[in-house]
Order: structure tokens, then sequence, then C-alpha cells
């Protein structure tokens, strides 16, 4: 079993009782830590935030999946395989709030494994792969978006199961990862219409390593790759199809992807600039993108890696370095085609930013040893008070990150909602209310969506009385008006004159949709 020290190489800093104590530490022992911390980060306090409003809507999709068998698939929301775990999940353990969030913290959580799994074939050293575990787990964009039911922390572990699953065939020759990696493949599909980005870089890598003789194949090979894209089309069928009941499904949904998605990027729906995901690195993961571009040039420049590539020779202290070399293109290439991918597209959103983020993360991660070491331990310093921020402030934040979240004042407008026992809801925003009150809980609220004539509701006599303040009454007789935030955001043109004040306070005003809540005036 190999030993490996996260400090080894500095015989000039004073650490040597630490070397010492942990420099026979087995990989494994460091990955547990590693994997716990990372788990504990991911799935404490889950309540302390409301469902953000896209996942109110996927908690309430497989609600519906799972009592009514409803379910057919929408681009708009997105593959069909987040709602069939979540409702796989709720027909378990039932359907709260507890296992809306657990789910994507153990998916994300079990990316670190995947890490590791990425180290046993060979292409990552001992040091390479703690460091990246250490960044992932305690990395604010990784966390934050893996304690939120979205696709993409999902769709992020089968991309690195794919990954894992090509580096293990291709070290130990077996079939059985071909199937995986058809499955991973598959599965990431059911998830998002990106996921061929990734597949695409993945496949150009393994082509390129064929074509330059970098690695041979099994004889099986053939027949492996026809068993893997069979096994992938055969999940992507059942999926797709909503389990046989839509059989067409699974031909038209490519055709509504296009569609769908070419018609968003053409409508800048939610439009930035090419460089907007680099402010978002620059905001909460600055330290990994400067380890990342200086592992770059020390890779490249300092180590000769093009050169041992070219010469095909190992570096004479590393047998493994021939792979570790092209480990390190493929990172390259994965890191720069996401980049300009997602930095042309035009919806911009933060949870994109995961997919750049971790190539850069294992560039980042590239010999950190002697005093580079300093620099992991600020980085993880300033990871750790980012997701302290971000994920467990107890209120409403003025962070891009959220892009746009239920606020906490929605608590406190359920509570008087609790206490009616008829409501109407006369806005066209209402959402996360659907989720909350799934089931029986709807009975007594009276929907309209859109403001309507006080005279509508005449002898329903509600309690509380729900509307847009834009679209609201100036007041109701018998009714005392107070207004809510509904969901905030971050806001530039609030803020883009004080942008170094706000960086450092990250303080402001907030964008945000409110609610007019009429509540009826009990007489004593």
């Amino acid at each position: 079993m190999e030993h490996y020290s996260i400090l080894t190489g500095d015989k000039t800093m004073n650490i040597q009782v630490l070397r010492e104590r942990y420099a026979q530490w087995p990989v494994e022992k460091i990955f547990v830590i590693i994997f716990l911390a990372g788990f504990i980060l991911r799935v404490i306090l889950p309540n302390l935030k409301l469902l953000h409003h896209d996942e109110a809507i996927h908690a309430w999709f497989s609600y519906e999946l799972l009592t009514k068998g409803i379910y057919q698939y929408d681009p708009m929301y997105h593959g069909p395989l987040l709602y069939y775990l979540t409702a796989a999940l709720f027909r378990l353990f039932g359907d709260s709030d507890l296992i809306v969030r657990l789910l994507p913290a153990m998916f994300g959580s079990a990316i670190i494994l995947l890490i590791y799994g990425i180290y046993k074939t060979g292409w990552l050293s001992g040091n390479h792969a703690i460091w990246a575990g250490l960044f992932f787990a305690f990395s604010p964009d990784m966390v934050y978006f893996s304690r939120f039911l979205r696709h993409d922390i999902f769709q992020l572990f089968f991309t690195v199961l794919l990954l894992f699953a090509i580096l293990a065939y291709i070290e130990f020759k077996n079939p059985g990862w071909a199937l995986v990696a058809g499955s991973s493949a598959a599965l990431g599909m059911c998830l998002k219409e990106d996921m061929p980005v990734a597949i695409l870089v993945f496949v150009m890598f393994f082509i390129f390593l064929v074509y330059f003789h970098h690695i041979t194949l099994p004889g099986t090979w053939k027949r492996d790759f026809a068993y893997a894209v069979l096994i992938a089309a055969g999940i992507g069928f059942i999926l797709y199809s909503s389990l046989f009941h839509h059989p067409l499904m699974f031909f038209e949904a490519p055709f509504k992807a296009i569609e769908h998605w070419t018609s968003m990027h053409d409508q800048c729906r939610l439009c930035g600039p090419p460089y907007w995901y680099l402010l978002m690195f620059l905001l909460y993961e600055i330290p990994l993108l400067i380890l990342a571009v200086i592992g770059a040039w020390q890779w490249g420049w300092k180590d000769k890696g093009f050169s041992h590539i070219r010469r095909q020779e190992p570096d004479s202290r590393d047998d493994g370095s021939i792979k570790r070399s092209l480990f390190m293109i493929l990172l390259l290439a994965w890191t720069g085609s996401t980049m300009v991918f997602y930095g042309w597209v035009g919806e911009k959103v933060p949870w994109l930013l995961i997919h750049q983020l971790f190539p850069v993360i294992l560039l980042a991660s590239y010999k950190i040893e002697g005093r580079k070491v300093i620099a992991g331990a600020v980085a993880i310093i300033f990871l750790l008070v980012m997701v302290m921020h971000v994920c467990f402030t107890p209120a409403d934040i003025n962070e891009p990150i959220v892009q746009v979240q239920n606020s906490e004042d929605m608590r406190e407008v359920m509570a008087i909602i609790d206490t009616g026992d008829k409501v109407a809801v006369a806005s066209d925003s209402y959402w996360p209310l659907p989720w909350y009150y799934r089931g029986g809980g709807w009975d007594k609220i009276l929907f309209y969506g859109k403001k309507v004539d006080p005279a509508t509701w005449a002898g329903d006599e509600p309690d509380v009385i729900i509307t847009h303040d834009i679209d609201s009454y100036q007041s109701l007789p018998g009714y005392e008006k107070r207004e809510y935030h509904l969901s905030y955001w971050f806001s530039w043109y609030d803020n883009h004159e004080r942008v170094l004040q706000w960086y450092l306070l990250r303080d402001g005003k907030m964008g945000t949709v409110n609610l007019d809540v009429f509540t009826k005036i009990r007489h004593l």
C-alpha cells in the first residue's frame, strides 16, 4: 500500500513534528477523513435555507411522479433521472426537505471517492489526489451546489465516474469498465443537455491516446464498445420514455432539447459577458484559479511536461510521469473547452460553474509540496470562510452564487398561511408554496394565479390573501396588509458603484420579488 504525505518535499520548513506524525499515513486513511469532512459540510443543517425556487419545482415534480405516476420530459426542466431518483427516495424515506437535500449531498460527497478512484488507476499521484480531494471538499461552489436539488451536481458525479471508468478500462482492460463508462455517459445525458460537452472532451482524449500509441487496447475493444453503446441506449430509452409510457420521446428528446436551448441562447434570457464565470471564480474560488495557473505553468515549463510526452520518456524520478503528463493535457483541454463553451452560451447561471471548476481543481492540485503547501493551506482557509458565509448564514445574502433564492421571509408567510382555514393566492409568483402545501395541504388554497376582483371570493371569506406587490390591492376592508420578500438576488445595478465595498462587506441592496399578504383582522 502506498503511503503519501501532503507535506512532502520541503526540509526547510519548521514542521518536522507534523511530518514525522503524518508522513506514514496511507492515502486511504487521508481520503476517509477528507470524505467525512466534505460529507458533513454538505449534510449539516439541511433546513437552514428554504428550498430554492427551482428546487421546489424539482421536488414537486418528483412528488407528483411518486403519487400520480405523472412525468414526461420537458427540456425546460432538464432530464428525467433527477425526478426518478428523488421519487425513489421519497418512496423509501418519505417526502421532506431533508430527503430533498440529502440526495445531492450524497452524490456531491461521492465525487471525493471518485478522485481517489482516479488515483488508484495511476493517472494521479497520491499528493495530487489528496489536494484535489481537499479542494473539492471545501470549495464553496461545490459545497453550495451539493446542498441543493439541482441536476448539475448529479451530472458532475456521472462526468467524473465516466472519466474514472475510461481510465480504469485503459489500465485494467476489464470489459466491465466499458459498461460502467456507457452507463455513466447515459445517466449524465439523462440529467442535462450539456453533458455531451464532457463526453466529447473525453472521447477526443481517448482517440488522441490511441492515435499516438500512448495506450494499447484489449483485443475485445470493439465488442466492449458495442456493449457500452447498447447499455447507454437502453438506459436512455427507459428514462426518456418515462419507463415505456412515452416511447417516442426517446427519439424526440434530442430535437426538443436543441430547439428549446438554442431558443434560450438566442433570447439571452440570463445574459452575461463571456468572462462572467471568470468573475465568479474571482469571487469564490480565486485561490484555486491562481494555483491552477501556477500548476499549468509548473507542469508545462518548469517540469517540461510537454517534452516528456513528445519523447515518451518518463521522468527518471517517477515511472508514472508519462500517464500523469497525459492527464495534465486532458485537464488543460477540459478546462479550456468548458470555459469557452459556457462563456459562449447565452444562459449565465452560477451552478454551471462547477463543470468548469472541477478540472480547475485538478490543475490547482498539481505538485503542492514544499513551500507551496503554505499556499495550499491558505487556499483551504479562504475556501472554508467562503463556505461558512454562502452556505451557513441563516439569512438572505447578497451574493451572485444564489442566483434567485426564496427569501427567509417566506417562513413567516407560511406560518401565517398555517393559521388560516382558507387562503387566496392571487399572484403569478407563488413558488415554493405548491411544494410546502403538497397533498392535502393545498386543499385550503384558493388559487387564482393573478389579481382578481375581490368579489370573486365572496362567500369564501379567506383568512389570508396573497398578491404580487406590483399587481395588488391598495387595501382590502377588514384586512391588514404587510409586505414580504418572496425571493431575492444580487443586484449589480444597485451595487456597481460600490463594488469594492460590497466585495469586502458583502452588504448592500438586493433585488427582490415581493408579496403583499392581507391578513383578516380578528375582533375580540
